[in-house]
């Protein structure tokens, strides 16, 4: 069974930081982009980050730039995301992705997503 299982979420202050790991099991998504999209209670699902195959292209959301930082090892089929600087804005249930298709450098589109992990709640207090 292919999965995607986030883990590192939890409770921060504002200004605070967290770092999420998604490792992949059943399969390597060594080929794959992968990424990151959050989903804020009542409000839609969202893109954070995304990576290439490689780790040689990274794309963010513009309100994330800066403060989050995208990479992954291959060789532990892991992707994570480097949060610092967190904000109450930031509150959310983060799901690692990874892309349906090898020949997408990067993903920004929910619809180009192959496989959403279960997600991680990250609660950013001020």
């Amino acid at each position: 069974q292919v999965q995607l299982v986030e883990s590192g979420g939890g409770l921060v202050q504002a200004g605070g930081s967290l770092r999420l790991s998604c490792a992949a099991s059943g399969r390597t998504f060594s080929a794959n982009a992968m990424g990151w999209f959050r989903q804020a209670p009542g409000k839609e699902l969202e893109f954070v980050a995304s990576i290439s195959w490689n780790g040689g292209t990274t794309t963010y959301k513009n309100s994330v730039k800066g403060r989050f930082t995208i990479s992954r090892d291959n060789a532990k089929d892991t992707v994570y995301l480097q949060m610092n600087g967190l904000k109450p804005e930031d509150t959310a249930v983060y799901y690692c992705i990874a892309s349906r298709s090898t020949l997408r450098l990067i993903i920004t589109d929910p619809r180009e997503v192959g496989y959403w992990g279960q997600g991680t709640q990250v609660t950013v207090s001020s």
